[in-house]
């Protein structure tokens, strides 16, 4: 059957940025399809509501909250999923962020802020999974990119050009870490998260982001999880160094920030 293939049955997965929107998606999808989680977030409780809802799965659920722009905590997490579950199979990263800014207000320490937060983060954590997935034979990596890490907005200098970065670690690492762990990516599209609160609270925004995007609606988180699973799972394989672009379409950001031209 070829659903089989989207089983991750006796797996077990590491999930960043687990709290709430993808990262809690992901992980409760990943749950679903049979994998034991261990979670991390900066925030406890809401890593601990969502191992409920694993649990209550059937599944077993690590909550490891932690700081992730702290490069040892991070890493760390892959001991810790290690010896709480037994094995490392899955890696997403899913952590990461930066703020928008115009290019005159945009410092050079922004640049380097983003690029820990969304690429060094990723690469200190995958770098200990890896000899915990070889132990059992591989694994699968997944990196959250972004819509803006490969077409150009307004204001998002710092943080699509972190995303930028972080689409292209994935293909090199892909081939660093061939044949026995696959790397993706995902270049998401605005997904309704709390990220994007401001654009649930104003039907006007909301309206021109829909108008915008070519499928005339903002992503969901479970859109996402959805295109994790398939990369993390046997349904995916074949596939490995690539970006899946996940984004409704969008050839430009769909969300106009309102900068004004330089006078």
């Amino acid at each position: 059957m070829v659903l089989d293939r989207f089983r991750l049955d006796g797996q077990t997965a590491i999930v960043t940025g687990a709290g709430r929107g993808i990262g809690a998606a992901t992980a409760l999808a990943l749950a679903e399809a049979g994998a034991d989680v261990a979670l991390s977030a900066r925030t406890e409780s809401q890593l601990d509501e969502i191992a409920g809802k694993i649990t209550a799965l059937g599944r077993k659920a690590v909550v490891a909250p932690a700081d992730l722009s702290d490069l040892d905590a991070a890493a760390a997490l892959a001991e810790t999923a290690h010896s709480a579950l037994g094995r490392v199979d899955i890696v997403v990263n899913n952590v990461g962020g930066s703020m928008p800014n115009a290019f005159l207000t945009t410092k050079a320490d922004d640049l380097k802020d983003a690029f820990h937060f969304n690429v060094a983060t990723a690469h200190a954590l995958t770098q200990a999974a890896v000899p915990k997935m070889l132990e059992t034979g591989g694994g699968s990596v997944v990196t959250v990119s972004s819509v803006v890490g490969r077409v150009s907005g307004r204001g998002y200098l710092a943080y699509g050009t972190a995303k930028a970065a972080l689409a292209h670690w994935s293909k090199l690492a892909a081939r660093d870490l061939a044949p026995k762990i696959r790397v993706n990516a995902i270049s998401v599209g605005s997904v309704m998260t709390s990220a994007l609160d401001i654009v649930a609270q104003n039907d006007e925004i909301r309206t021109a982001m829909e108008q915008a995007t070519p499928l005339r609606r903002i992503g969901e988180a479970e859109d996402i999880a959805a295109a994790i699973l398939y990369l993390t799972s046997r349904a995916g394989g074949y596939v490995t160094g690539k970006v899946l672009e996940v984004d409704g379409g969008l050839e430009t950001p769909n969300l106009d920030l309102g900068i004004p031209d330089l006078e």
